[in-house]
């Protein structure tokens, strides 16, 4: 999927996660602030690039600032984003076609 604008999901809450997505030149250009970054960083950084995969974006500019958010919460956040991005509002394939 391509990201065709900037789109942005999620809040700065505790236990939550901001990701912004915005087109890209050549693949995945991956920021991520979090307070946890150094326990959790490999992880958090897998959740999101995964869930890009499954959705098979190639190229974007993602930025995730995490508040302790769960994995589950990432990957909802970064789907919103990218599916936001392409102005998909209905018909969404929540948790069936994304895992």
């Amino acid at each position: 999927m391509e990201i065709k604008k900037a789109a942005m999901a999620g809040t700065l809450e505790s236990s939550d996660a901001q990701v912004t997505v915005e087109p890209g030149a050549q693949g995945i250009e991956l920021s991520i602030e979090s307070s946890v970054i150094h326990q959790f960083g490999r992880q958090i950084k897998a959740a999101v690039m995964e869930t890009l995969d499954r959705l098979d974006v190639k190229d974007a500019k993602v930025t995730v600032v995490d508040k302790g958010a769960l994995d589950c919460t990432l990957k909802a956040r970064v789907e919103c984003a990218v599916y936001r991005s392409n102005d998909v509002t209905e018909n969404l394939p929540w948790g069936g076609a994304i895992k």
